[in-house]
């Protein structure tokens, strides 16, 4: 399995703040946007990642995340030159996805709790998998509808009637056919190669399954600036009171055991004395602890 992370688009929503950086590169709390999609990705098992950007903001990804190899993880870059749909983005980096099953994920999504996305993507077997999250304005989103059994029926693009109140998050899981849909569906009214297509191409076929997040998860919008503020707000509280962070690629690459626990206490020794290197320090004590070293 692979993985594609969407972090194009001009973000005009949250101007002025992306006249100095994108919108996932935006501070939520303590970590930049980026972080949180790249750490569900990694705490799934996913080890190979393409980030796809503008051409203005792909070297500052690159300065960031580099290539993956400080994680134990494998990132490559596309550039997206003129946004033209979340669909776009699975032809921009088929080459990438060769042949192999793709996780393509919004790079402005943020979640958390469950472990949804990790049963999701281990138990993928072909077709596609999509979510279903409950929400109180379904006419900002792409929404499923249900029968009486629980089973998808169909999905509209922000309806102005919606037929559920449930959203479909920007996380898709398909297996390789997904190359040859998206090359041959046509874009919208709004002239964008639509993800809504895709999907309804393997709701046609019989091969889409769609799971609703579990209660307790949280999906976060970022988007305006009153959101990115909430967002943050959330993802402070939840961290204070928990005493554990959110967002952390660090810590899943060692969970995942991409990093051993040798290379993950290098990489704190290169990090400045701060918030973020005390709390890695603190898992690498803990890592000890329930290890029987120390």
């Amino acid at each position: 399995m692979k993985a594609i992370i969407l972090a194009g688009g001009t973000g005009s929503r949250l101007y002025p703040l992306t006249q100095v950086a994108s919108k996932q590169l935006q501070a939520v709390f303590d970590k930049p946007m980026i972080y949180y999609p790249l750490t569900v990705l990694m705490a799934s098992g996913v080890s190979q990642l393409c980030l796809i950007s503008t051409p203005d903001d792909l070297p500052r990804y690159q300065r960031l995340l580099g290539d993956g190899r400080q994680w134990g993880v494998s990132i490559e870059y596309r550039e997206q030159s003129k946004p033209e749909g979340i669909a776009q983005a699975l032809l921009i980096a088929a080459d990438f996805v060769g042949l192999d099953s793709v996780v393509l994920m919004l790079g402005d999504n943020i979640f958390s709790g469950g472990d949804d996305f990790p049963r999701a993507i281990s138990s993928f077997e072909g077709g596609a998998a999509i979510f279903a999250y409950h929400v109180k304005d379904p006419k900002r989103y792409g929404v499923v509808e249900f029968d009486g059994s629980g089973k998808a029926i169909s999905i509209e693009e922000k309806p102005c009637h919606p037929k559920s109140s449930y959203a479909v998050p920007g996380v898709y899981i398909y297996d390789n056919d997904v190359l040859d849909i998206a090359r041959k569906i046509k874009p919208s009214a709004r002239g964008e190669l639509e993800i809504t297509d895709v999907n309804l191409e393997y709701l046609r076929r019989g091969k889409l399954q769609v799971r609703r997040l579990s209660r307790g998860f949280a999906w976060l919008d970022a988007g305006t600036s009153t959101a990115l503020h909430e967002a943050s707000a959330y993802i402070e509280a939840i961290e204070r009171r928990q005493g554990v962070k959110i967002g952390c690629p660090e810590e899943s690459a060692l969970v995942r055991g991409f990093l051993g626990i040798e290379d993950f206490e290098v990489l704190i020794g290169k990090m400045p004395t701060c918030e973020y290197s005390d709390y890695l320090r603190s898992v690498a004590d803990e890592w000890h602890r329930l290890n029987g070293e120390k």
